[in-house]
C-alpha cells in the first residue's frame, strides 16, 4: 500500500511526500529515484523535522502501535485501514486519538470515489425510497503473499472491513445479527483464512446486508455495490475493468488531499477511528459466525 500511495500521490497539487520511513534495506534500494527523503525507521523519519503529517501504511497489526508513536510526537495522522486487526485495538487508538486532540483520519478510500459518493446522495435524497438490501462484492484477482496473509487478520479483517465500512456510510446504519458462511473450495488453502466467504446481517434501520468476498477473480480486482429500494434500484460497479486502476488511485489521492484540508483546519470527510472500530467489530462477529460450506 505505501507504493500505491506514492503512486497516487505523485501527481497531486496538494500533497508532496517529503520523507519515507522504511525497516528493510532491500526495500529501500528498490524505490529507486525519489524526492523525498528515505529513513530507517520512524524515529529518524519523525527527528529530521519537515513534516506536517504522517500517512501509515505498515502492516496491520503494527497500526496501533505505530498511530500510539505517531500520536505522542503531536503529528496528524492517516492511517491505512482498520487501524489495527480488532476492534478493540481501534477503538484503543480512538480513545489516543480524542485525548491528543490531533487530526487523524483511517484509509477506507472508498469514501471518496465519486460513483459511491453519487449513490449515497442518491440515497440520501431518498431518490430510492427506503431500503431493502445493500449488496457489496469485493474480488480480488489472486491472493496475497503468505506475509500479507500472516498480519491481515484474514478475509473478513483485510477485505470485509471495506464492504461493513461502505455499508455504514451509504445508508448511515449499524450492524446487528450477523451470520457468515465460507466457501469450502479453495486453490491454496490457507489455515483459519478461507479464499471467499460470505456474511449477510441486519442493520439497525431495517435494511439487509450482504458481504460477499473472494481472492480469485479471472477479471482482476473488481468491487461493486447493489442497492435496492422500495422507489428504485442500482448496481455501481465503481471499481471494474478497465477504469478500475484510474478509480483506486483517484481516490487514494482524494482522500490524501482531503486529510491535507482536515490537518489545516477544514473538516473531517473520510472516516475516523470511530468508524474503523465499528467496521472491525463487524469484521469480528462476522468472522466468529463463519461455518464452511
Amino acid at each position: 500500500m505505501g507504493r500505491n500511495h506514492l503512486r497516487a500521490l505523485g501527481g497531486s497539487a496538494e500533497v508532496e511526500v517529503a520523507a519515507i520511513a522504511e525497516p528493510s534495506e532491500a526495500t529501500r534500494r528498490s524505490l529507486g529515484p525519489t524526492v523525498a527523503t528515505v529513513h530507517e525507521d520512524l524515529d529518524a523519519m519523525l527527528e529530521s523535522g519537515r513534516l506536517d503529517a504522517v500517512l501509515v501504511c505498515v502492516p496491520s497489526d503494527l497500526h496501533l502501535e505505530t498511530v500510539k508513536r505517531l500520536l505522542a510526537a503531536g503529528m496528524p495522522t492517516l492511517c491505512e485501514k482498520p487501524v489495527g486487526i480488532t476492534a478493540s485495538q481501534a477503538r484503543e487508538a480512538a480513545a489516543l486519538v480524542t485525548s491528543a486532540g490531533l487530526p487523524f483520519q483511517v484509509g477506507f478510500w472508498r469514501r471518496f470515489v465519486p460513483m459511491l459518493k453519487r449513490l449515497r446522495e442518491r440515497i440520501v435524497r431518498g431518490e430510492l425510497g427506503e431500503i431493502y438490501m445493500v449488496a457489496n462484492y469485493q474480488w480480488d484477482a489472486e491472493p496475497p503473499g503468505a506475509n500479507f496473509r500472516a498480519h491481515s487478520g484474514g478475509i473478513f479483517v483485510d477485505m470485509g472491513v471495506h464492504e461493513f465500512d461502505q455499508t455504514r456510510w451509504l445508508v448511515e446504519q449499524e450492524f446487528g445479527a450477523i451470520s457468515s458462511l465460507a466457501s469450502g473450495v479453495a486453490a491454496e488453502p490457507w489455515p483459519g483464512d478461507p479464499e471467499s466467504a460470505h456474511a449477510i446481517a441486519a442493520l439497525s434501520g431495517g435494511t439487509t446486508a450482504v458481504v460477499s468476498l473472494g481472492r480469485r477473480f479471472p477479471l482482476g480486482d473488481v468491487c461493486k455495490v447493489e442497492v435496492f429500494g422500495t422507489r428504485d434500484a442500482e448496481e455501481c460497479k465503481f471499481l471494474w475493468p478497465p477504469t478500475a486502476d484510474d478509480t483506486f488511485f483517484g481516490a487514494l489521492r482524494l482522500q490524501a488531499e482531503s486529510f491535507a484540508r482536515h490537518v489545516r483546519g477544514g473538516p473531517l470527510e473520510g472516516a475516523s477511528a470511530h468508524d474503523a472500530a465499528a467496521a472491525l467489530d463487524a469484521a469480528e462477529r462476522a468472522a466468529a459466525q463463519t461455518v464452511t460450506a
